[in-house]
């Protein structure tokens, strides 16, 4: 599975709670529609970023896991309130 990711997030080698900051920070910069791609080592990811996703409002579009690494790819909410 891809996605047509606009930006990339390297978050492998991160423990809880960074790779979340992280992605906060980063969905803040992007615009509305954009995709982000986000690359974690972390297994809590798997539970955090779903529900960080849920609780503002961002689409989870796919994730998947190769071994040790967890790919996630984010549409950002059309209007950022």
């Amino acid at each position: 599975m891809s996605h047509d990711a606009q930006h990339h997030l390297d978050a492998t080698g991160l423990l809880c709670p960074e790779p979340v900051m992280m992605l906060h920070n980063k969905v803040r910069d992007m615009d509305p529609g954009e995709v982000l791609e986000v690359r974690a080592t972390d297994p809590s990811t798997e539970r955090d970023i779903p529900k960080f996703c849920q609780f503002l409002g961002h689409t989870l579009l796919g994730q998947e896991q190769e071994g040790e690494l967890w790919v996630y790819w984010i549409l950002k909410k059309a209007v950022d309130s």
